[in-house]
């Protein structure tokens, strides 16, 4: 692979991870000695002095070149809303607990950012889903998810009634604590709690993930990636979706849910000497061979 053009750097850290500071000062002197700019995210940016990544509405103020996070998979989470539409790839180092998607250790970071420079680098595009919430009124309000889609009852202990189309089909009418709509990348997160299936991330496929469903026969069901799926309510009461475990939009009486595979890709810089199978060996602590 050809080499990546570092011009800009942008960095995103976990909120309130004080440990971190070190490291963005120790990247920073690594991007000055190379003729890079760097930029970070909130408050980091105003400690170490130099140039903020984003405005005070979560955007980007402009393109940068690669966006290194200092987090766990939440952190990245709140990235990929950063990113937005933008190509931007991304490189997560693990200062959390979990590191599905913050993958690289500290120890690798500054070896990886000179194999980006000579070109050994792999990305990998992760699938996102469009999430539009159309209401009754005509209204549109739009969204994008990396991991999930979760709707949820408001009353932590009433169930939620709704209906669930494909590609205009009627596919079932569930009566849960929710509904999961994951991307694979997803499927490793809140619907494998739910009892969801484990789906390798480079597959084209959508993920819908009943939420303790009061019928047992209720089981998750795996779709085709260009598939487009639609979420109807059948009691008055208007649930609660939740994007990535992040974002909550209180839904209104006679919304519709609609979902579809985004054209837009979250671009993932990956270890090249791991594989996603050694991930999960590591994660979810497999025996070994």
């Amino acid at each position: 692979m050809s080499s990546l053009q570092l011009r800009t750097i942008g960095v995103v850290v976990k909120p309130r991870m004080t440990e971190a500071i070190g490291v963005v000062r120790d990247l920073q002197a690594w991007c000055l000695g190379r003729g890079i700019e760097m930029r970070a995210k909130d408050a980091i940016a105003e400690q170490i002095g130099c140039v903020a990544l984003a405005t005070e509405g979560e955007e980007l103020r402009e393109d940068v070149d690669l966006i290194v996070v200092l987090g766990g998979d939440g952190t990245m989470l709140g990235a990929s809303r950063l990113v937005g539409s933008r190509q931007i790839p991304v490189l997560g180092v693990n200062f959390g607990s979990l590191g599905y998607l913050t993958e690289f250790a500290l120890r690798e970071l500054y070896p990886t950012l000179e194999g980006l420079l000579a070109g050994s680098f792999s990305v990998e595009k992760r699938m996102l889903l469009d999430v539009r919430i159309l209401r009754e009124d005509g209204g549109v309000e739009s969204h994008r998810a990396l991991n999930e889609a979760v709707v949820t009852e408001t009353a932590p202990t009433r169930m939620i009634e709704l209906e669930c189309l494909i590609n205009g089909m009627f596919v079932n009418g569930f009566r849960s604590d929710g509904m999961i709509v994951a991307t694979p990348t997803g499927s490793t997160a809140y619907s494998l709690s739910a009892g969801g299936p484990i789906v390798h991330p480079a597959m084209s496929a959508i993920l819908l993930t009943p939420v303790c469903p009061h019928m047992l026969s209720n089981r998750p069901v795996i779709v085709p990636g260009d598939s487009v799926i639609e979420i109807v309510f059948r009691d008055a009461d208007a649930p609660m979706l939740t994007i990535d475990g992040q974002v909550s939009v209180p839904l209104q009486p006679g919304d519709r849910i609609q979902l579809c595979r985004s054209r837009t890709t979250f671009d993932l810089v990956r270890p090249e000497n791991r594989n996603y199978f050694e991930v999960l060996r590591t994660k979810l602590k497999w025996g070994a061979r």
